[in-house]
Parts: C-alpha cells; structure tokens; sequence
C-alpha cells in the first residue's frame, strides 16, 4: 500500500497538469482568433501620438458612434455618443495628466476597436 501511494499522486498530479494546460490553449487560441476578425476589418488612424496640447484626432474608415477613453488603471476621462455617427472626429480632453490611455471606439454596426494612447505634456 505505501508503494502504490506515490504513484497514484504522481498519476492525479500529471493529469491534473494535463487537464489545466488544455483549458489555458483553448481559452488562448480563441480569444486571439476574435481579435484577428476584428483588426482586418476596420482601420483606425490616432494622430499626433504621442498627444499634446490636449486633443488628437480620430479618422476611420467606418462611422463612429461612440467614443470612451480611459487611464490605465480604468477611470473614464471622456465618453461621448454621436448622434450623427462621423468618420472623422477631434477629441478634447481637460487638463490630462502624463501618461499611458486607453481609446475604446464602438462604429455604428457594434464592431469595438481598442486603441492605446500616450499623452505628454503641453510645452
């Protein structure tokens, strides 16, 4: 009985690793799969980057319904709906401090597009 005790932990152990790896490459594989899809079908130009002076431009190939940016660790600084969806768009931004953001664009067909920014300060 004390023999066999090692290998039935060994057994359950390696299956147990077996059984996680599988779920994490499957999990991996398809989120990777969606965002393929959904970068070839819309281009998104962001410019000047890095931004200053508190405002950069949008320009799609699409129309744009809806537009949030936040800082890095999630708090919105800016949301704004469209009305009349635009293909082109200036966004403003009171007083943004130094640092990395993250521009989330929804188009008028529901398709989501997340880009990041990187904001200096005026000089």
């Amino acid at each position: 009985m004390k023999r066999s005790l090692p290998f039935i932990f060994l057994l359950i152990f390696t299956l147990t690793l077996h059984g996680q790896k599988d779920s994490i490459n499957i999990t991996g594989a398809q989120s990777q799969k969606d965002y393929l899809r959904e970068a070839s079908n819309v281009t998104v130009s962001i410019y000047p980057v890095p931004v200053r002076d508190n405002s950069f431009t949008i320009k799609t190939d699409k129309v744009i319904s809806f537009i949030k940016i936040t800082n890095i660790i999630g708090q919105d600084v800016f949301r704004l709906q469209y009305n009349d969806p635009q293909q082109l768009i200036k966004v403003y931004l009171e007083d943004p401090k130094r640092g990395m953001y993250l521009v989330t664009i929804i188009f008028s067909d529901g398709l989501r597009v997340v880009k990041k920014i990187m904001v200096e300060q005026s000089e």
